[in-house]
């Protein structure tokens, strides 16, 4: 099982929007590898397609070994990410079949590509330096806890702490005019590329009412926020036999 088939809880193409836009999410920051004409010549390369009724489509599994399997041999190809995979096609206007027979499976149209394209050119909004803070709203939560989490959980060396807060509207104490990622403890130098890999999650999600901004400090967390939890996951522990050992 690979990191795109744990999130396949259903297939692509029957589950809701919110979890396909999920696994666009992962599949742009997954390594592919997409089977090629032949073998690359210096730094230019040929995409193997496969005419299909609705257009060319190239083929594309999230590990060499299931490449060769689906074709039952080894097989010229070319390692990138998912995201400058989906800008190539873009350009093309073809089509990318990922993982053909696995659970995560994926037929991805032009148009899904083109929009997947455009996902990945977000970039962050600046938040006002001075913010009011509250509790953000249940249904923004619900929305965005799981898949933010998820992606924080990959910048955990980077950041020593991160928050979901809601932004408090002018003039009221409880009316929200927006919601804010709040980064606390990052190197100034790393900043940009945070805001922009949240920028990127956050255009895969449910857009929200007032949007998401992301701002970075250096005190504490708001309190009345959601705070993420960043620490590393404990290792897994041997498991104890049932009986006796078996004496040797």
């Amino acid at each position: 099982m690979s990191a795109l088939d744990d999130l396949a809880v259903e297939p692509f193409h029957d589950a809701g929007e919110a979890q396909r836009a999920r696994m666009l999410s992962r599949l742009a920051d997954t390594q592919l590898s997409v089977a090629l004409v032949g073998e690359p010549v210096g730094d230019q390369i040929e995409l193997r397609m496969f005419p299909l009724e609705h257009g060319p489509v190239a083929l594309a599994c999230d590990s060499e070994d299931r490449l060769a399997d689906f074709f039952g041999e080894a097989v010229a190809y070319a390692a990138m990410p998912g995201r400058v995979l989906a800008g190539l096609l873009r350009d093309e206007g073809a089509g990318l079949l990922i993982n053909p027979g696995h659970p995560s499976e994926m037929m991805l149209d032009a148009a899904i590509l083109d929009w997947l394209a455009g996902a990945l050119a977000a970039r962050p909004e600046a938040a006002q330096a001075r913010l009011r803070l509250l509790a953000p709203a249940p249904g923004v939560v619900a929305d965005l806890a799981l898949p933010l989490a998820e992606r924080l959980a990959d910048m955990r060396e980077l950041v020593s702490g991160a928050a979901l807060a809601g932004v408090g509207r002018d003039g009221s104490s409880e009316e929200l005019a927006g919601h804010v990622v709040v980064i606390a403890g990052a190197d100034e130098g790393h900043q940009d590329a945070i805001a922009k890999a949240l920028s990127e999650a956050l255009a895969f999600l449910p857009p929200q009412d007032g949007g998401v901004d992301i701002t970075f400090r250096d005190g504490p967390l708001p309190p009345a926020a959601l705070q993420f939890d960043l620490s590393p996951p404990e290792p897994a522990r041997p498991r104890r036999r049932d009986g006796p050992p078996i004496l040797r």
